[in-house]
């Protein structure tokens, strides 16, 4: 297998996490091996659930929706997202996502560290 090979994940091989809010599909970053600078991922929220609040001490994140419906608070705001939306979470800002739709809500999350620590979670 080349070096090329070794750096893509499939959807098969991606690591879930399975939450009692849904689940988190982990599938760049320094735990996996194949990025030393970066955590990518997916996160799934079902209706009506969300992820509690948290804050990473240590990298910003990007979160881009890809299907549903999405109240994400960020410090004292809430934002209502829907797919094709992204923002930007600062390193330390409290935050977290609400599924306010009536289906699964997908998004991408993108982190500025190969490491990425959550506090709150």
């Amino acid at each position: 297998m080349g070096k090329a090979e070794e750096q893509v994940c499939t959807a098969a091989e991606a690591e879930v996490q399975p939450m009692d809010w849904g689940h988190l599909e982990w599938m760049v970053s320094g735990e996996r091996g194949n990025s030393a600078t970066m955590t990518v991922g997916r996160c799934h929220i079902l209706p009506g659930r969300e992820n509690p609040r948290h804050y990473h001490p240590n990298c910003d994140e990007v979160l881009h929706v890809l299907s549903g419906v999405i109240e994400h608070s960020l410090g004292d705001e809430v934002i209502t997202m829907t797919a094709g939306d992204t923002i930007s979470i600062p390193t330390g800002t409290m935050h977290n996502a609400r599924n306010a739709g009536d289906s699964e809500a997908v998004f991408v999350i993108a982190f500025s560290s190969a490491y990425r620590e959550v506090v709150g979670e």
